[in-house]
């Protein structure tokens, strides 16, 4: 069970409930919470997390790439759960994301067929997506493109679709602190890749880092994570309700502590730091998403 436990990953689930906030503090301002087709929302979102950990310890495995890493012991590699049970284990939580995720969209659009086909082909493209980030012939995470799926997964999608299940309106303004989410997630993995440039490198993964180097994926990182807030500061100044709308500001430090360690520490010291980078943007939604609800009192 703790072996399980430990590739369930449960340090970055923070990310998966994160962007679940923010998408339900931004639908409250505009429509009455459904809490069931909130909830299930979640519980969604966290399977298809848990799902891209399970794959991303099998992929690795599989690849090598885990024989020099330099953070967390992976459970397949480590050899204390088999590549058959994990590979078991992607395919139940597939299954549980596809049954919890259809039961979803049925109760949240019984008379909108055309936003249930959307938003179930999103679903099963995301549950692709999260096998296919480290598994099989050449797996796109290993190529570079791990960003960009955990930008628009976790970022674009998971605040937009939340929202969107709530309220049933396009409101483009939400790209903003989706995209901030998106930058924070992206953030997480980036240092995850600035941790393991070096076995990376050698086993052939290309992520960002491998790709660019240290000293711009640093720089990468800072736009990251600047780019996040500035956007959250835009898309409050633009929909001003309440000065408390800014609560996120004070995670700033916790942003800027990540950075300086990044630039600074040793690539084998910043395995505590993608820990810290996951609940500084959890924190920042909590923050947000409390100025979010304040405001619905204003």
């Amino acid at each position: 069970m703790k072996s399980w436990i430990k590739a369930f990953r449960l340090r970055t689930l923070p990310l998966a409930i994160a962007g679940w906030l923010v998408g339900i503090s931004l639908a409250g301002n505009d429509t009455t919470l459904n809490y069931v087709t909130a909830i299930l929302t979640l519980f969604t979102a966290i399977l298809l997390q848990i799902l891209s950990n399970l794959a991303n310890d099998y992929g690795d495995a599989s690849s090598g790439v885990d024989e020099n890493r330099t953070g967390e012991t992976r459970m397949v590699s480590s050899g204390k759960i088999s590549a058959r049970a994990m590979k078991n284990a992607m395919v139940l939580f597939s299954l549980f994301s596809f049954i919890t995720g259809s039961y979803l969209l049925y109760l949240a659009f019984p008379d909108d067929w055309t936003s249930a086909l959307i938003f179930l082909l999103i679903g099963l493209v995301g549950i692709g997506a999260a096998i296919k980030y480290t598994v099989g012939k050449n797996p796109y995470g290993y190529a570079g493109f791990g960003d960009v799926f955990v930008f628009l997964f976790f970022g674009i999608v998971l605040v937009f679709g939340t929202y969107y299940i709530q309220s049933a309106q396009m409101n483009w303004g939400i790209l903003l602190p989706a995209s901030s989410i998106g930058f924070f997630s992206v953030g997480v993995l980036n240092v995850n890749n600035i941790r393991d440039i070096e076995s990376d490198r050698k086993a052939g993964k290309n992520s960002v880092p491998v790709r660019i180097g240290r000293e711009r994926a640093i720089v990468y990182h800072k736009i990251l994570l600047k780019g996040g807030m500035l956007f959250s500061i835009l898309f409050v100044f633009l929909n001003f309700r309440s000065w408390a709308g800014l609560l996120f500001i004070l995670v700033s430090f916790l942003f800027y502590k990540n950075i300086k360690a990044v630039a600074t520490k040793p690539s084998q010291e910043l395995d505590p730091y993608l820990k810290q980078m996951a609940i500084s943007t959890l924190l920042f939604s909590v923050l947000f998403s409390i100025g979010q609800i304040a405001s619905w009192f204003f």
